[in-house]
């Protein structure tokens, strides 16, 4: 554009002092930055330790919400897993006999806790999947950490295996199994199992985020994971002759090793010769490995979740 003074000589306007830059460039220049862009992993803890709250919030409401419109609400919470020991005990059990080497006593406690507490991570891993692809309206909506998610449904669950802990308690000392000093290993056995399943899920929640139909996929496998973890039978007694090997690597899968130690904790009858040597270091070693590992490998996408 130009003027013509009354001289009628033409002059032009000053070039802008943004001319020539990139977009790049005037972003710097006048402190712009990319909206949901990745933070570095110390502001991203900082965002989610913030935002605690949110996710204590979140998680609460939805074991409110879960069971909302069934007639027996949270009462579900725990007769689901109670159901569900109910008919393992009935078919592996009674007509397949897989409490061979256990009397009754100590099979059933075995039993009931090994469903409540594989699912524990059964519940974490399916709601892990579906952590982003089924919350796409609130991830667009709102500005958050997206672990947030994930670790929200983790703590739900968490909080619905503390609910069915009163009737495992009940059935644990139903048959003849009390309260003693060996009850308190039930705090580290349950914060390195939540440590592991928000690892877990958070690496899910990235997968399920790309690819939805691994939803669909999930259930086989933790199907066969709750099988191949000796839910329903003693893993040393079945595979008692076969290879030494096969047996230390079904005993050393994290939620074989979270089931023993809790049947360890709480079971008078199921004493430390059931477990695998360096138990707890192992059951440590996979919390922190699958937790770290699960919370990098989610935080890497955090710029691409709920996009596209």
């Amino acid at each position: 554009m130009s003027e013509t003074p009354h001289d009628g000589r033409a002059t032009r306007e000053p070039a802008s002092s943004d001319a020539g830059l990139t977009p790049a460039r005037l972003a710097a220049k006048y402190g712009l930055s990319v909206s949901g862009a990745r933070p570095s992993v110390p502001a991203y803890v900082r965002r989610l330790w913030d935002r605690r709250h949110f996710i204590l919030a979140f998680s609460s409401a939805k074991v409110a919400a879960q069971y909302s419109q069934a007639r027996l609400g949270q009462l579900w919470q725990v007769a689901t897993p109670l159901l569900n020991a109910a008919v393992y005990f009935m078919i592996f059990g009674l007509i397949l006999g897989a409490g061979r080497g256990m009397p009754k006593d100590v099979y059933i406690p075995f039993l009931v806790t090994g469903v409540f507490v594989f699912t524990f991570t059964q519940s974490s891993v399916m709601s892990g999947v579906r952590a982003i692809s089924g919350n796409l309206g609130l991830v667009r909506a709102l500005h958050f950490p997206r672990a947030a998610l994930p670790l929200s449904f983790c703590l739900q669950q968490l909080q619905q295996l503390l609910y069915s802990m009163i009737v495992l308690f009940l059935v644990v000392v139903g048959f003849g199994s009390y309260p003693d000093l060996s009850w308190a290993l039930i705090v580290p056995v349950l914060a390195l199992q939540f440590c592991f399943n928000s690892g877990l899920a958070m690496v899910l929640a990235r997968a399920g985020a790309h690819t939805p139909d691994l939803a669909q996929l999930m259930p086989f496998v933790m199907r066969t994971w709750m099988y191949a973890s000796g839910v329903m039978f003693s893993i040393p007694v079945f595979l008692a002759d076969k290879p030494q090997w096969i047996a230390n690597v079904l005993q050393w899968n994290p939620a074989a090793l979270y089931m023993d130690l809790m049947r360890f904790a709480l079971i008078e009858g199921y004493g430390a010769e059931n477990l695998p040597d360096h138990v707890w270091a192992v059951a440590g070693g996979w919390a922190v490995l699958v937790a770290l590992g699960g919370f990098l490998f989610f935080w890497q996408a955090e710029e691409k979740y709920g996009r596209g």
